[in-house]
């Protein structure tokens, strides 16, 4: 089987939920937005997703254990508002095309499971320099669906000629979402495209807008103060992934370098 989902306690029943979807990109801004509100709303684990088509490698955790990488979905209910959350995070992304495209239909059957009807997908848009203050950009799967969610925000539509493709989960999701009659959007930050660089600017105006949309009450202040613990292990994590995918590990191995294998 190319996944593997493990189920953590017993399924909730939610809210009309909302998917927000943060996996590690372009200036890991989706991931950084993301798991920053996992750890606000303390948010329950609900699934684990494991696949043999994850690098061939273990993390070394704070307590010098050792631990595979994973995607995990979890969840929040809360007792006032329109909506509940769930949240996609994780240590890395599907690495190939195949492997992309059936974690994206498995996530999209298990979030109509839950009663989900909505994905926000989150991503950045890498730029040749750090931006001072960066733009936040929507598309989606309908007209009509991006310029009902954008209104009263501050969110440009105008992508053609600026982003590529949107490359990963982030776009896959949105591409495949109506197939399972989920709205989608995605919402993409400028960001500095540099594979080692944590764009907290970034994420701090996707949270903006989620602060703003979905009424969460969560301090934007706070988040820059807990990012120095998030930003080293986040950008511990995705140098050990860059390193085992390269090719050369023979010759880093001999250099002295740290990966072990």
């Amino acid at each position: 089987m190319t996944w593997t989902v493990t189920q953590i306690g017993k399924v909730p029943k939610l809210k009309d939920p909302v998917l927000l979807e943060g996996l590690p990109g372009i200036g890991n801004v989706g991931k950084v937005a993301v798991d920053f509100l996992v750890e606000e709303t303390k948010a329950v684990k609900l699934y684990e997703f494991t696949s043999y088509s994850f690098p061939h490698s273990v993390f070394v955790n704070e307590k010098n254990l050792v631990e595979l990488p994973t995607i995990a979905l979890y969840y929040k209910k809360f007792r006032k508002g329109k909506h509940d959350l769930v949240f996609l995070v994780g240590d890395i992304q599907p690495i190939d095309e195949v492997s992309c495209y059936a974690f994206c239909e498995m996530l999209l059957e298990l979030c109509k499971e839950l009663g989900c009807k909505q994905v926000i997908a989150l991503g950045g848009i890498g730029l040749q320099q750090i931006p001072k203050k960066p733009n936040v950009y929507i598309t989606g799967s309908s007209k009509s669906h991006v310029d009902q969610f954008k209104k009263g925000l501050n969110l440009s539509t105008k992508l053609y000629g600026i982003v590529g493709p949107i490359v990963g989960v982030t776009g896959v999701l949105l591409g495949l979402a109506p197939r399972y009659r989920l709205k989608a959007v995605g919402l993409l930050v400028e960001t500095f495209g540099h594979p080692m660089y944590l764009g907290v600017k970034g994420a701090k105006e996707l949270l903006a807008v989620m602060k703003k949309k979905l009424g969460l009450k969560i301090n934007l202040k706070k988040m820059v103060a807990d990012i120095e613990e998030l930003e080293k292990e986040v950008l511990r994590k995705t140098k050990e992934l860059s390193d085992v995918s390269k090719k050369d590990l023979n010759d880093r191995n001999k250099s002295g370098l740290s990966y072990i294998g």
